[in-house]
């Protein structure tokens, strides 16, 4: 395996028709359809590395991540249990076992971290979340690489307020995402594309 920043020469014109070929092919996975196993630590650690090789302007950071793996991924799942119940009182213990086993659908969870500054005097609000974007799709790109499917989720766990506050986020952090990571248990179906007629305009 390849280790990053160590005896590789930059370009930023290496050809690489592998590299096309997987962007052609890349296709999210349905986290329902995940299996063990998932990246080993070596694997998870390269993951993050290639997830942080984002444009950031002025360097600034903006992202941070939780990684939920083995047990923790239960824990963590009670937590949104008893969080949801007590914002859906009437709801069964079908839908609140689900809310518990959520991050339990794959061996592991990475949650990216935004923490765009809104006063940071350098860098607008706006770039910074981006780059946190631009961190979620290294990480799609560089698991699906290692041959393990992936999916980018939010959902509304990423949006609760007493979610956020279990985590311990500052104020102005926000969730980018949750990435799901495991072993494909089938091969995705090709979903419709963009017709790019319809995006692209030379502009005169």
């Amino acid at each position: 395996m390849l280790e990053p920043n160590t005896n590789l020469e930059l370009s930023v014109a290496k050809r690489s028709q592998e590299t096309l070929e997987l962007l052609m092919l890349r296709r999210s996975l349905t986290v329902k359809d995940m299996v063990h196993p998932g990246p080993s630590e070596e694997q998870l650690k390269q993951i993050l590395e290639i997830g942080s090789r984002v444009p950031d302007h002025k360097k600034q950071v903006p992202w941070r991540f939780f990684t939920f793996e083995k047990s923790t991924r239960g824990k963590f799942g009670k937590i949104l249990r008893t969080i949801f119940a007590k914002n859906n009182p009437k709801t069964n213990e079908k839908i609140l076992d689900f809310e518990e086993n959520r991050f339990l659908r794959a061996p592991l969870v990475i949650a990216v971290i935004s923490t765009a500054d809104k006063d940071n005097p350098k860098v607008p609000e706006w770039e910074q979340i981006l780059t946190a974007g631009a961190v979620c799709q290294n990480i799609l790109i560089a698991s699906n690489a290692m041959g393990y499917a992936s999916q980018w989720l939010t959902e509304w766990y990423a949006y609760d307020k007493v979610v956020l506050k279990e985590l311990n986020l500052n104020p102005n952090e926000r969730i980018a995402g949750f990435i799901y990571i495991g072993t494909a248990s089938k091969q995705p179906k090709e979903r419709g594309r963009p017709d790019l007629a319809n995006l692209v305009k030379k502009w005169e």
